[in-house]
């Protein structure tokens, strides 16, 4: 059965960038196929990656509203458009989601994106998915369900008031998690006390810490993908254990 790992935070606490590592570490583990799934409007999970995107499930759905090619069903269409969108590497595929919905009706192309993203994640062993702060795309376009929710949080009082919120917005949207996370991101040196007390008093589940790392800076200012981090990069020894515990449980 098919593990599905959900990512949330605010912008600018390094989702994306733990999506990209969670990815790394699930391929070194073996754990493979792997479908990462860029549901962020800013799509940018395939730019840590290394990868090139072509086309997106928003520029198929679009094109599902004009004419659809002759002698093809809207079925057939969109089943096509979404092997069409899948970005394919070494033990996993990439699809990103890309635009949001624009004006007019998308109750009908939605439905047949919810049908063949549901079955397209069975064919893997591990779904990432990379989304917005706010949980709607997994209610609107996904099986409505995450094994795994991590929230991401920067050490400060409104990133952990994030957090709570997006946790809650899970549950009520009854996406039927069965276990969430927060990691706080970019810390540096030890955990503010005062922080600390304000996951506990959310009721978060802490998976753990990870401090600022320069070295991520530096591959981002030279564009250069974060999966190439090294292996002895404090992020990904950081992160590595993170969720080595967390998969353990």
């Amino acid at each position: 059965m098919t593990m599905t790992i959900a990512m949330a935070g605010k912008g600018g606490t390094g989702k994306t960038t733990i999506a990209c590592l969670l990815i790394r570490f699930l391929l070194k583990k073996g754990m493979v196929p792997i479908l990462a799934v860029d549901a962020d409007a800013n799509a940018n999970l395939n730019e840590v990656l290394g990868l090139r995107v072509e086309t997106t499930l928003g520029e198929a759905r679009e094109g599902l509203k004009d004419d659809v090619p002759a002698g093809m069903t809207r079925d057939l269409f969109m089943e096509y458009k979404v092997q069409q969108s899948l970005v394919e590497s070494h033990g996993y595929d990439l699809i990103v989601m890309g635009r949001p919905e624009g004006p007019g009706c998308y109750c009908h192309a939605n439905t047949l994106l919810s049908r063949y993203m549901e079955i397209l994640c069975e064919n893997y062993r591990v779904v990432v998915m990379d989304n917005e702060a706010g949980m709607e795309h997994i209610s609107r376009l996904l099986a409505r369900r995450a094994d795994i929710l991590l929230i991401v949080s920067d050490p400060t009082q409104r990133g952990i008031l994030a957090a709570r919120r997006i946790r809650d917005l899970a549950r009520e949207l009854k996406l039927n998690v069965k276990k969430d996370y927060v990691i706080i991101n970019r810390v540096n040196g030890e955990l503010p006390p005062e922080i600390k007390d304000a996951v506990d008093a959310a009721g978060l589940n802490l998976a753990g810490c990870v401090e600022e790392d320069p070295l991520i800076s530096r591959y981002d200012a030279e564009g250069r993908p974060t999966v190439e981090l090294p292996d002895d990069a404090t992020s990904v020894q950081a992160l590595n254990g993170i969720f080595e515990t967390i998969l353990e449980k």
